[in-house]
């Protein structure tokens, strides 16, 4: 198969580049693997660059680990405190304090670095103007 590279910069680009990773998949031919492999790099380049993975919020993984035990919002209630905590903690507008973080690590086994979120990037300070 006659194929060259395409070099991603637009979504129809991206398209093109992916209808040829389908075609590269399927060929019999040994030189088309080396094809196969950049393309594939190259979609996944611009895929990360033009919508960049973020890492869930300790809501949703305390409601992906639930969902994975089959665990409601009454059975949360022994690692997070009450209902109306777990209620809170779930909807994202408290955080988890260290005593939670450790029984969610004991009951999933998970680490503490995925239940802790990422602290917030510093704002730039504004400058003011001096009093002359």
């Amino acid at each position: 198969m006659d194929a060259t590279l395409i070099v991603i910069d637009s979504d129809a680009e991206l398209a093109r580049a992916q209808d040829l990773v389908a075609r590269l998949m399927v060929s019999r031919n040994p030189t088309d693997r080396g094809r196969l492999e950049a393309q594939a790099r190259l979609v996944a380049a611009y895929e990360e660059q033009r919508w960049p993975r973020r890492r869930p919020s300790p809501a949703a993984i305390i409601e992906y680990l639930m969902d994975q035990h089959g665990l409601t919002r009454a059975d949360m209630v022994p690692i997070l405190g009450t209902a109306s905590r777990v209620s809170e903690v779930l909807s994202g507008k408290k955080g988890l304090s260290m005593s939670m973080v450790q029984r969610l690590r004991a009951r999933f086994r998970v680490p503490a670095d995925v239940l802790i979120p990422e602290p917030a990037k510093p704002r730039p300070r504004r400058r003011t103007k001096s009093a002359a």
